[in-house]
């Protein structure tokens, strides 16, 4: 398989280009509740994270790191004496979201450095998307209420610059990675600032991929062992884990401007037996629109769902959907799905097979909802860092 990386923007365009990236095309600037301020830290604030490219399998040749795929948001943390700041993937400022994570490194013995990490939060003894989202919040006493309740925790993986203040950016990642464990070794015990694990044994990768718990982690990292960090380029590879439900299709949408079959509405049964809408999938062959189209409409009847319906507003849209057509919920289909969040798909689905031996009424949200307490956690244990004293 070709390894290639894909670049995001031309490197000659990259500094201006990165300065789009804040909310409303403004320039950044350092966050306010992190103390920060552009021109005080080692690096730029508007430095872009390396990015990965999806990839159907993990490279195969030597010459590789695996890290897990953290289930968080990507963080770059800068830190130069009292200030501090932390950037979203984006270039959007997250410090006065994670007030708790500021106050950790500000109190780290290291006082300057660039690292690369995921925030994560943990309910229940599980990695929650959701909680992550509820602090993206306007009001600054929710955000400290949740600070306070569900404290984040930083995942490192890379670091960007060292404590003297030298930039990493163009060092291998051998090096990166010995200066980001040495970075670790000088800190003490902390559970909330972790160091993410890394092998180079294809085999560890795969076990990752295929046995971490449902909610934890979302696939394998996979970077070159001799590749500097490119700033905002796709150099590394990503693999994740998915998944497969069975899912009752409680509608559809015809294409836009036509009248064939554009994406399938599906639905699971709930514990009080009303079918909530759960997502869609619109990966159907062009070859058979025309005959699935005839199908659904000999079955169009409402309500289509019961419970949760598609068609408002919602946290992934401010617009009301297209309008749908109901169906008699007979047809079930398996799909294919990456994440599940607030009891929805986060992404589109892809649609595997159709299930005629399947009973619609199977299709409940067991599916994708992850046992919970009776079952122990399996994630890699990570590296514990800490406070200084």
């Amino acid at each position: 398989m070709p390894i290639r990386a894909e670049t995001l923007r031309p490197k000659s365009l990259r500094a201006a280009k990165l300065r789009d990236k804040a909310p409303g095309g403004a320039k950044n600037s350092a966050d306010p509740a992190s103390s920060g301020r552009d021109g005080v830290f080692d690096l730029p604030l508007d430095t872009a994270p390396m990015e990965a490219r999806s990839e159907e399998e993990l490279p195969q040749e030597e010459g590789w790191q695996f890290e897990p795929k953290w289930d968080g948001f990507r963080c770059l943390a800068f830190r130069k004496g009292d200030a501090v700041d932390l950037r979203a993937k984006s270039g959007k400022p997250l410090g006065r979201y994670f007030p708790e994570v500021v106050d950790l490194l500000r109190g780290l013995s290291v006082e300057r450095f660039v690292v690369d990490g995921e925030l994560t939060v943990e309910i229940a003894g599980r990695l929650s998307f959701d909680a992550l989202q509820m602090r993206l919040h306007p009001a600054e006493s929710r955000i400290r209420k949740l600070a306070k309740e569900t404290p984040a925790r930083l995942v490192l993986f890379d670091m960007l610059a060292g404590p003297d203040g030298s930039s990493l950016l163009e060092h291998p990642l051998t090096e990166r990675r010995v200066a980001l464990e040495s970075f670790a070794k000088r800190l003490s015990v902390n559970d909330r600032l972790v160091l993410s694990p890394a092998t180079r044994k294809i085999d560890r990768a795969r076990e990752w991929l295929s046995n971490l718990g449902e909610g934890e982690t979302d696939g394998v990292v996979a970077k070159r062992l001799e590749g500097v960090y490119e700033t905002g380029v796709r150099a590394m590879i990503k693999v994740k884990r998915l998944r497969s439900a069975d899912c009752v299709v409680g509608g559809f949408r015809y294409e836009e401007g036509g009248r064939e079959v554009g994406s399938l509405l599906l639905g699971l049964y709930d514990a009080e037996g009303k079918l909530d809408h759960v997502g869609f999938t619109s990966t159907i062959k062009d070859e058979e629109r025309a005959k699935l189209t005839r199908r659904l409409e000999a079955l169009r009847e409402p309500p289509g769902f019961t419970g949760k319906a598609p068609g408002g507003p919602s946290r992934w849209s401010t617009r009301r959907s297209a309008e749908w057509e109901p169906l008699r919920p007979e047809l079930v289909v398996e799909v294919r799905f990456d994440h599940v969040t607030a009891d929805r798909f986060r992404h589109g689905t892809k649609l595997l097979r159709w299930r005629p031996d399947k009973s619609p009424s199977q299709c409940t949200f067991e599916q994708i909802r992850p046992p919970v307490a009776k079952v122990k956690v399996r994630q890699p244990e990570p590296t514990r860092l800490g406070r200084k004293r």
